[in-house]
C-alpha cells in the first residue's frame, strides 16, 4: 500500500473513534432540569400565542382601515371572515363534494350538444 492510503485509513479510523464516542449516551435529566425544561417549553408556547394574538389583532385592523376606504369610495365589498375562524359552514366545496360526479366519458352524463354525431361520421 501506499502510504497515502494507510494515512487516509489511519485518518478514517480516528474519525470512527471520535464519532463513536460522540454518540455515547447521555445521562438522564435530574428532576430540576426536566422542571427547567418544562418552564421553557411553556413559555415559548405563551410567547407564540402571545404573537398569535398581536398578529390578528393588526390583521383585523388593516382589514378594518381597508374596509373603511373601501366603503368611502364606493368598492364592493364582502362579508368579513375571521381570521381565527375555520371555512363557513355552508362554503360551495362542502356541497360540491357532495353532489355524485357526472362525465361522459364515463357514462354517467349525456353527451354534449356540440359533439359530432357518431352516426354520421365519414360523411
Amino acid at each position: 500500500m501506499h502510504a497515502a492510503a494507510i494515512h487516509r485509513m489511519a485518518i478514517a479510523l480516528m474519525a470512527g473513534i471520535v464519532c463513536s464516542a460522540a454518540v455515547a449516551k447521555l445521562p438522564a435529566l435530574t428532576p430540576e432540569q426536566q422542571q427547567a425544561e418544562a418552564a421553557k417549553k411553556e413559555q415559548a408556547k405563551a410567547q407564540a400565542e402571545k404573537e398569535k394574538q398581536e398578529l390578528a389583532a393588526s390583521m383585523e385592523k388593516i382589514a378594518a382601515r381597508w374596509r373603511g376606504r373601501a366603503a368611502a369610495n364606493g368598492w364592493q365589498t364582502h362579508p368579513q371572515m375571521s381570521v381565527t375562524a375555520g371555512p363557513p359552514a355552508s362554503s360551495a366545496g362542502n356541497a360540491a363534494a357532495s353532489l355524485p360526479v357526472r362525465s361522459e366519458k364515463a357514462g354517467t352524463a349525456p353527451p354534449s350538444a356540440d359533439v359530432k354525431d357518431p352516426a354520421k361520421k365519414g360523411k
